[in-house]
C-alpha cells in the first residue's frame, strides 16, 4: 500500500514539475504577448481615429472657406451694380472675393489630399495592420492549444511509466490479501495475551471417615478452598464475564510491539519470556564463539603453513566475532537482570503466603490470606497462582453466592500494595508501597485485581503487587 500510494506521489511530483510549472512560465509569457498585440490594436485605432479627425476638419475648412468665397463674390457684385460706390470700394471688394477664392482653393486642395491619405490609412487599418494583429493573436491561441495538447500528451507519458509498478502493487496487495491466514492471526492474539498459568490440577478425594490419619501439616483445607475455588471460577464465573480479559487487552500494548523487558505481561508469562530470549541469546553466543574457535585454529594452520594461506586476512573476522559476543553478553546480562527481578519477586512472595496459610489453617479461622502463592501444577512444574487470595469458607453456598453476583461493586476485602505501580494505561490506577486499598473484584485468572481508593478512583492493579485480604461478611452480605 506505501508503494502504491509512493507511485501516485510520483505522479503528483511529475505533474508539478513538468506540466504545472511550465504551463505556469508558458501562461506569464502569453499574458505579456497578449498584451502587446491588444497594444498595437489600441494603437492603429487610434491612429485611424486621428486620421478621421484631420479629415472632419479639413471638409469643414474647405466648406467654411467656399461660403465665405461665395459671401464676398456677392458682396462684390453688389458693390460693382451700385452706382453711389466709389470705384476704390469696388476694388477693394473684388479683391477680397479673389482671396476668398484662393484660400477656398487652397483648402479644397488640402481637403483632397487630406481624403487621399485617410483612404489609403483606412484601408491599410482594414487590410493590414489590424489583420496583422488578429492572426498574431490567433498564432497565438493556436501555440496555447498545442501546448496544453503537449501538456495532456506529458501527463499520460508520466502516468504510464508508473503504470507496471502500480500493477505490481496491486497484484502484491491482492497476493497479501490472499495469503491473510486468520487462524495465525488469532494465535499470534492468544500468544500475545495469554497469562501463562497451567490450569488447576483435579481435587483429590478426601476421606473423612479416617479423621486419625489426617494432621494439621497433612490438611488441604487451606489449599483444597483454594483449589476448589479456582475451579468454578474459571468454569463458572468467568464464562459469563469475559470482560476483564478485554480490559486487559485494552491495557496491553500493541501486538508486536511490546517493550524489551516483555512488562506488559503478566508475571509468569514474562518469566517464561525472558527465559526464552535469554535461552536465544546463550544459543547465539555459543554459535560466534564455535565459529571464533574454528577460526583460530585455522589462523594456527596458516601460521604453520603460510602457504595454505594468510593468518592476517582472519583478523578482522575475529575481532567482529569477539565484539559479537560482547555485545551479546551484555544482552544476556540485561535480560538475566530482569528475569532475576521477577524470580526474586515472585517467590519470595510465595513463601510468605505459605507462612500465612499455614497460620491460618492452624488457627482455623475464616481469615483469608492473599499474596502470590505457590503451586504444583498436575505435571510437577512450577507456576505461580496468580488470584490474590484463598477464602477460608466452609459452606458451600458461600461460592455459589459469589457466583451468583456477576458484578461485585461493593467492597469484598481490603490489600496492601507491595511494590508502587504506575498505572499509566487505561483502566489501571497509580498505587504506591504500603498503602492499604479496598477491594471490589478478585483476580479471575488474568492476573489483574480490581481495587477502590475512594468513591472517585477505581481501577486495576497486577495481582502480583498487592496482598489482598478478603472480608467474608461483606462477602456474604
Amino acid at each position: 500500500m506505501n508503494d502504491y500510494a509512493g507511485q501516485h506521489e510520483v505522479i503528483s511530483e511529475n505533474m508539478t514539475s513538468l506540466i504545472t510549472g511550465e504551463l505556469t512560465r508558458y501562461v506569464q509569457e502569453l499574458k505579456q504577448e497578449r498584451k502587446s498585440h491588444f497594444h498595437d490594436g489600441r494603437k492603429a485605432q487610434q491612429h485611424i481615429e486621428t486620421c478621421w479627425k484631420q479629415l472632419e476638419a479639413s471638409k469643414r475648412r474647405f466648406e467654411r472657406d467656399c461660403k465665405e468665397a461665395d459671401r464676398a463674390q456677392q458682396y462684390f457684385e453688389k458693390m460693382d451694380a451700385d452706382i453711389n460706390v466709389t470705384k476704390a470700394d469696388v476694388e477693394k471688394a473684388r479683391q477680397q472675393a479673389q482671396l476668398r477664392h484662393q484660400m477656398a482653393e487652397d483648402s479644397k486642395a488640402e481637403y483632397s489630399s487630406t481624403l487621399q491619405k485617410f483612404n489609403s490609412e483606412q484601408h491599410d487599418h482594414y487590410y493590414t495592420h489590424i489583420p496583422n494583429i488578429f492572426q498574431k493573436i490567433q498564432e497565438m491561441e493556436e501555440r496555447r492549444i498545442v501546448r496544453i495538447g503537449e501538456s495532456m500528451k506529458t501527463f499520460a507519458e508520466v502516468d504510464r511509466q508508473v503504470i507496471p509498478i502500480i500493477g505490481k502493487c496491486l497484484d502484491e496487495i491482492t497476493k497479501a490479501a490472499e495469503s491473510i491466514d486468520h487462524k495465525n492471526d488469532s494465535q499470534l492474539v492468544i500468544e500475545a495475551f495469554k497469562s501463562g498459568f497451567e490450569p488447576p490440577g483435579d481435587i483429590d478425594f478426601e476421606d473423612f471417615t479416617q479423621p486419625m490419619k489426617r494432621t494439621v501439616s497433612e490438611s488441604s483445607l487451606s489449599n483444597s478452598r483454594g483449589d476448589g475455588k479456582s475451579e468454578p471460577k474459571f468454569g463458572g464465573k468467568s464464562k459469563g464475564k469475559l470482560w476483564p480479559f478485554i480490559k486487559k487487552n485494552k491495557l496491553s500494548l500493541k501486538l508486536g510491539a511490546g517493550p524489551e523487558d516483555f512488562s506488559n505481561l503478566p508475571p509468569e508469562q514474562r518469566r517464561k519470556k525472558l527465559q526464552q530470549k535469554v535461552d536465544e541469546l546463550n544459543k547465539d553466543i555459543q554459535k560466534e564463539m564455535d565459529q571464533r574457535d574454528a577460526l583460530t585454529k585455522m589462523k594456527d594452520v596458516y601460521i604453520k603453513n603460510p602457504q595454505m594461506g594468510d593468518a592476517a586476512s582472519v583478523d578482522h573476522r575475529l575481532a567482529e566475532l569477539g565484539q559479537n559476543i560482547e555485545k551479546l553478553r551484555l544482552e544476556v546480562q540485561k535480560f538475566e537482570g530482569w528475569l532475576a527481578e521477577v524470580e526474586g519477586r515472585l517467590p519470595l512472595r510465595g513463601e510468605q503466603a505459605r507462612r500465612q496459610s499455614g497460620l491460618y489453617e492452624a488457627q482455623s479461622t475464616a481469615a483469608v490470606n492473599s499474596c502470590a502463592q505457590d503451586r504444583e501444577s498436575p505435571d510437577g512444574s512450577y507456576t505461580e497462582e496468580q488470584s490474590q487470595e484463598t477464602e477460608m469458607k466452609v459452606p458451600a453456598t458461600d461460592f455459589d453466592d459469589e457466583f451468583d453476583d456477576e458484578e461485585p461493586l461493593p467492597t469484598i476485602g481490603t490489600c496492601k500494595a507491595l511494590y508502587t505501580f504506575e498505572g499509566q494505561n487505561e483502566g489501571t490506577i497509580s498505587v504506591a508501597e504500603g498503602e492499604m486499598l479496598y477491594v471490589i473484584e478478585e483476580d479471575k485468572g488474568d492476573g489483574w485485581t480490581r481495587i477502590r481508593r475512594n468513591e472517585d478512583e477505581e481501577g486495576y492493579v497486577p495481582t502480583s503487587y498487592v496482598e489482598v485480604y478478603l472480608d467474608k461478611n461483606a462477602k456474604d452480605s
